[in-house]
């Protein structure tokens, strides 16, 4: 209504003065005209007693009604207006407290309890403006934080009133797929050896229990924790890396214990940024493998989780996501590297196996759509030579500089396409397609052959040749092997030939060094093949790719050179890179001594003892007809189709 106590105050006093003059005019006191020249009106008629009673009871009812909005617009329009009516009309003592100002203050009647009043609003005006300062004088980042703390707080509230609580997941079918554990193998020196690999991952999961439990990796020289800025601030890394490798060893005290710390410690609600990548294949990877072995609720729920705090991620123009995440305040960023700071190659598009899951279970079909919408940019695009370059801007969605790569920056990305398609129960043609077309480019393009007959896949920048492969890429050699199956009846025996040849190749590098490690990468130029000849490339940080393509060469071929090759690894990792406190790296393989890097990485346990434990076992264990490994070796179940596609959730 808008009427203020200021604007009523002049008509109350006016009313109320001529109230009294009327009422000493009848008693014959003092005119009308003498105190109120400004009312009389000469003209005026002479009113009976009886009309000049009903006139006085008008203007006090006027006057009456003025008082009363007086007082109510005190009462709520003045600030801070409930703790006045308390104080004005119920005398709260805590008010009389706070708004006396001396001695006689409770003597000084109504004008006393008007300074109160004011005194009160004063205060109060005073603190509301130290609040506002203090706040303005806050950092950027203190204000944020803030900010997301009322919003997890709407977030909860809204979870408890039947939101999506991350605790009450959708039904989910639970089936072990076969061949979670496996038998002892019949040959005993095939069972000795796979024994021998199990001793090696009990003794790196001690050191690391013993001496960095609930750090990210071991320091095996230091004896003392590791951590990575690749995690941000999440801890755990080794843990939840090596849940499914102790499961499948049968190593279930220490799974166990394993398991107690996920459900305890591990915590994703943290305010530091992370590798989108490095978090999904390693602790998303982790969760899911543990869950789908073990069947144990806690991993299904911590990797939901950890897959919706990874989702804004993918807020860019192009939906293609960022390599860095602030998990807390979902801020993105891109990295520092290749032209433009674009998204890489590897990195994006090494998130569609874990996700298309996460969908299953967790019953969000936003994972699944993330993913696939990738694949929709890579489309409209043009390649190339067929090829795939390793850099792409997330905001225009363009190509960065044409270097392509099968090692580092591109390779998971090639794997993931076929591993796609065959967790997919072989559906997914979109995946298949991209694959073989993917590998017929990469072989006209990338594939060549050394002097000495090595087969190796170079680096194409620009559409110059450097004549170098790393060790990341040797997982090539089982990524064709895997895919061989697939290809066109006249590409399969071709395509086993170049599985071979590069599991050669890249055992070449190893044989080559002092140590019999191979080294990070190694070239064919300069008269050299399959050495490194420069001294940062010259290291070994106890990588699995070359044994990963060991033992997918075992499982097609049979051929029991694969088994060798893996355990002259395993005698050269006992001799080099065992220590006291567990395995290290070091720094150059082809000294005489090894200096050592005292890193444990967490995917040594995740993903070089696992092949080689695989290696030395039955075919059945982890059959490639009910599981595909994701890129850090995490086994997931091929998702099959019910006939009906009554159950959706289904996964077997």
């Amino acid at each position: 209504m808008g009427i203020s106590a200021a604007r009523l105050l002049p008509e109350f006093n006016l009313l109320f003065l001529f109230c009294c003059c009327r009422r000493t005019e009848k008693e014959g006191k003092m005119p009308v005209a003498t105190l109120l020249p400004f009312t009389a009106t000469p003209n005026r008629k002479s009113a009976s007693p009886t009309s000049f009673r009903l006139t006085e009871k008008f203007i006090l009812l006027l006057v009456f009604s003025a008082f009363i909005t007086l007082c109510f617009g005190a009462i709520f329009f003045l600030p801070d207006s409930s703790k006045l009516l308390s104080g004005v009309f119920f005398h709260s003592s805590a008010v009389e407290t706070n708004t006396r100002t001396g001695p006689d203050s409770s003597d000084s009647g109504s004008a006393g309890s008007e300074d109160r009043i004011l005194a009160k609003i004063r205060k109060d005006h005073e603190k509301a403006l130290l609040e506002a300062k203090d706040t303005l004088q806050k950092r950027t980042d203190e204000i944020q934080d803030d900010i997301l703390k009322d919003k997890e707080k709407v977030i909860k509230e809204a979870m408890g009133q039947g939101g999506n609580d991350i605790n009450n997941l959708p039904f989910v079918e639970y089936r072990r797929p076969p061949g979670a554990t496996g038998h002892e193998p019949l040959d005993p020196e095939t069972r000795e050896r796979r024994a021998k690999v199990k001793e090696m991952m009990k003794h790196a999961w001690d050191g690391y229990r013993r001496y960095a439990w609930g750090s990210n990796e071991l320091r095996p020289v230091s004896k003392q924790g590791h951590s990575s800025n690749l995690f941000g601030s999440i801890k755990g890394a080794t843990i939840v890396d090596a849940l499914d490798t102790l499961y499948i060893m049968e190593m279930f005290e220490e799974f166990d214990a394993a398991t107690d710390w996920v459900e305890k410690n591990l915590d994703f609600n943290v305010n530091s940024r992370v590798s989108v990548f490095e978090v999904n294949i390693r602790f998303v990877g982790g969760l899911l493998s543990a869950y789908y072995l073990s069947g144990k609720e806690v991993f299904r729920r911590k990797a939901v989780e950890l897959g919706e705090k990874l989702l804004p991620a993918f807020k860019t123009p192009t939906g293609i996501p960022w390599a860095l995440l602030n998990l807390k305040s979902g801020i993105g960023r891109k990295l520092a590297l290749g032209a433009g700071c674009s998204s890489i190659l590897a990195e994006y598009g090494t998130l569609h196996l874990e996700f298309i899951h996460l969908s299953r279970l967790s019953g969000n079909p936003e994972f699944g759509q993330k993913v696939m919408n990738i694949r929709k940019v890579l489309n409209r695009l043009d390649k190339p030579q067929g090829l795939y370059p390793n850099y792409l801007n997330p905001n225009s969605g363009q190509w960065g500089q044409h270097h392509v790569s099968v090692g580092g920056l591109g390779d998971s990305f090639y794997e993931y396409l076929l591993k796609a398609w065959l967790m997919s129960d072989k559906t997914d043609e979109e995946g298949k397609k991209m694959y073989y077309d993917a590998l017929q480019a990469i072989e006209t393009n990338l594939m060549r052959k050394s002097s000495g007959g090595l087969t190796y896949i170079a680096e194409w920048k620009g559409g110059l040749l450097e004549h170098k492969m790393g060790h990341l890429t040797c997982f090539a050699g089982g990524m064709i092997a895997l895919g061989a199956d697939g290809a066109p009846a006249d590409k399969t025996g071709h395509q086993m030939e170049q599985a071979a040849e590069i599991a050669r190749t890249c055992h070449e590098s190893y044989a080559r060094t002092a140590l019999k490690l191979g080294p990070e990468a190694f070239r064919f130029d300069g008269g050299v093949e399959a050495i490194a000849t420069r001294q940062n490339e010259k290291y070994f940080i106890l990588r699995p790719e070359v044994i990963e393509t060991y033992m997918y060469m075992w499982r097609f071929t049979h051929d029991p050179k694969y088994r060798e090759w893996g355990w002259e690894a395993v005698q050269a990792l006992e001799r080099h890179c065992k220590l006291e406190g567990g395995y290290s790296g070091v720094r150059d393989v082809y000294a005489s001594t090894p200096n050592h890097d005292d890193v444990q990485q967490s995917f040594y346990l995740a993903e070089t003892l696992k092949y080689l434990y695989l290696l030395f076992s039955d075919d059945d264990h982890l059959a490639f007809d009910h599981w595909v490994f994701n890129t850090e070796a995490h086994p997931l179940p091929v998702i099959r189709r019910d006939k009906t596609e009554a159950k959706p959730n289904q996964v077997e």
